[in-house]
């Protein structure tokens, strides 16, 4: 063991117990139970009151006090108590609609509209241990350059939802080396800042999720260096859910060699 190693391992333990308790929230990623796409007919879903149907508007919803749905608002709760219209905006969080302690996301994906029902008692949160993940290594932080576009590129990946496609924004590509080979990712911004690398390697499908899994790092240096760490690689929500419109990695975002570092395929108490 280096002198490098305990720091690594105790700021990755950290950063991973953060990880595990965002994804416990009572209305994360774990607590999704159900997906309805909606259509301009309006229709009632189980567990779900109210009639619901989209628009070229947005999304309406028709219902009484008695049903005891409320819109989540910036100013304050709005119960519903005739009908209101919604206008989730596409590949955004959607807007959110309030029963009980459960939660009923409606949300724009491409051209369609959805509902999606948030309950903190789902069995993929009641039954959440933690995620599997492979040893924490110093192999696995790695220098790199950021290589930046001349321009922000548009780029359409496919979802895990088969038609559905996700718009999003390339700023540049990212080079390192790993196991003697140079590799080259497509990188989008960071929501918070940095890099976000969404990517498929020899492990996916295999002891990670299928659809690929996700690294994000700081802002590069002014010379476009920066630090690669894929012992903080994450699984996308669609590997702990079969409720979420997680996009597929863009086209050429595979590694050929097997990256066994980061967050494994999580255990799915909801299938067993």
């Amino acid at each position: 063991m280096t002198s490098t190693l305990p720091d690594l391992v105790r700021g990755w333990s950290s950063w991973h117990r953060e990880r595990e308790e965002e994804l416990r929230a009572p209305h994360g990623w774990l607590s999704l139970t159900a997906l309805h796409w909606l259509t301009p007919e309006p229709a009632g879903f189980d567990g779900i009151p109210g009639l619901w149907s989209a628009t070229p508007d947005g999304v309406v919803v028709t219902a009484t006090a008695a049903d005891g749905l409320v819109v989540r608002s910036v100013r304050e709760p709005r119960p519903i108590d005739g009908t209101v219209t919604l206008h989730p905006m596409d590949g955004l969080p959607g807007s959110l609609v309030e029963r009980g302690d459960a939660v009923i996301e409606v949300v724009r994906r491409t051209d369609s509209h959805a509902i999606r029902v948030r309950d903190p008692e789902a069995i993929t949160r009641t039954a959440f241990t933690g995620v599997p993940t492979f040893p924490v290594d110093e192999c696995w932080v790695l220098d790199a350059r950021f290589e930046p576009y001349a321009g922000p590129r548009p780029v359409t990946v496919d979802a895990v939802v088969e038609g559905l496609h996700h718009y999003l924004t390339a700023v540049g590509e990212v080079r390192f080396q790993l196991y003697g080979q140079e590799h080259v990712l497509v990188a989008m911004a960071g929501k918070a800042g940095g890099l976000s690398l969404h990517f498929r390697d020899a492990t996916s499908g295999v002891s990670t999720y299928p659809g690929g899994r996700v690294v994000r790092t700081d802002d590069p240096a002014a010379d476009g260096t920066l630090t690669l760490d894929l012992n903080r690689v994450v699984n996308l929500p669609c590997a702990f859910t079969d409720f979420a419109t997680c996009p597929l990695p863009p086209a050429g975002n595979m590694l050929s060699v097997a990256v066994e570092a980061g967050e494994r395929s999580p255990l799915r108490p909801d299938r067993a």
